[in-house]
């Protein structure tokens, strides 16, 4: 995939916004609503009121990056529309960006091995 992957922070804006903006406009929602750094490395995810529609900005060190995505058949599964911020893991963002329920995916458990007596 291009973009960000492993152990990056991911920011949902809950409420649609504006899906003529681009990275600049989006980058000034981030400041002002989310009340967040555009350029710390965290994925900042948008949605459209057409549930079909996503956009994220991410700073990949050199630049502002923007990627959006319509999807062809269904619907991408969002958070209910209210104010404020989410946050979801890297694989949950996987999850939403293939229109899956990223709701389903969880952190691994971590796994104890019992020790063997000595």
């Amino acid at each position: 995939m291009i973009g960000p992957t492993g152990a990056v922070r991911v920011m949902v804006a809950t409420k649609p916004v504006d899906f003529r903006k681009g990275a600049e406009g989006l980058a000034a929602l981030v400041r002002e609503i989310m009340t967040a750094d555009p350029f710390s490395g965290a994925v900042y995810v948008f949605r459209a009121k057409r549930a079909d529609r996503i956009k994220l900005i991410f700073w990949d060190g050199t630049g502002l990056c923007l990627f959006a995505k319509r999807l062809e058949d269904g619907i991408f599964r969002w958070p209910k529309i209210e104010d404020g911020v989410m946050r979801l893991s890297a694989a949950q963002l996987s999850a939403l960006l293939e229109g899956l329920d990223w709701r389903r995916v969880h952190e691994a458990r971590e796994t104890v091995t019992p020790t063997q007596p000595g």
